[in-house]
C-alpha cells in the first residue's frame, strides 16, 4: 500500500472538510480529483462510503464498501459498511446484511460494533435470544458493559429486547 501524497492527500483533507460542513457535493468534487494512484486507498475509500451512506445513495456506497472489502480486508470497516448498505439498497434485507457480517465476527472478535450491529439484525428479524447473545459478546470485546448497554438502548434496532437489556 502506497501513503496519500500531495495533491491527493490535499483533496482528501479538503473533502473531509466539505462533508464536515454538511456540502457531500462539494466533498465529491473533491475526491473527484485523486489520481488514479490513489483511489483505492483506505481513506478515499472510506469517504466515498460516507459520502454515499449520508446521501442514502446506499447502491453507490455498497460498491465503495466491497471495493475497500477486497482491497482491504484487514480493515473491519469494509465488512461494516458493506453490511450497512446491504440492509439498505433496493432488495436489501436483514438477512443479507447478516449474512455479510458473519464472517467479520471471526476475523475481528475484538470489534465491539460487530457483534453490536449483529445484535441489532438479530432483534429486527425477531431472533431476541440471539441479540441478546451477540450484544454480550459487544460487551465483553468493548470491555466496557455500561457504554454498551447504554448505546443499546438508544438504538431503535434493540427495542424488542430493551426489557431483557435493562435487567443486564
Amino acid at each position: 500500500m502506497t501513503k496519500l501524497e500531495p495533491p491527493d492527500s490535499h483533496h482528501l483533507m479538503a473533502a473531509i472538510g466539505w462533508l464536515e460542513l454538511g456540502n457531500p457535493q462539494e466533498a465529491a468534487a473533491e475526491l473527484r480529483g485523486v489520481q488514479k494512484a490513489g483511489l483505492c486507498q483506505p481513506e478515499i475509500l472510506e469517504l466515498w462510503w460516507d459520502i454515499h451512506a449520508g446521501q442514502q445513495h446506499w447502491e453507490d456506497a455498497l460498491a465503495a464498501a466491497q471495493t475497500l472489502l477486497q482491497k482491504h480486508p484487514e480493515r473491519s470497516s469494509g465488512w461494516i459498511h458493506q453490511a450497512y448498505a446491504l440492509r439498505r439498497v433496493p432488495n436489501g434485507s436483514l438477512e443479507r446484511a447478516r449474512a455479510a457480517l458473519l464472517p467479520a465476527w471471526r476475523q475481528f472478535p475484538k470489534e465491539e460494533i460487530i457483534p453490536f450491529n449483529l445484535a441489532c439484525y438479530a432483534a429486527q428479524m425477531g431472533h431476541h435470544q440471539e441479540a441478546i447473545e451477540w450484544l454480550q459478546r459487544a460487551m465483553a470485546a468493548a470491555g466496557d458493559e455500561a457504554a454498551i448497554k447504554r448505546r443499546a438502548l438508544q438504538d431503535e434496532d434493540l427495542m424488542p429486547v430493551w426489557d431483557t437489556i435493562k435487567k443486564m
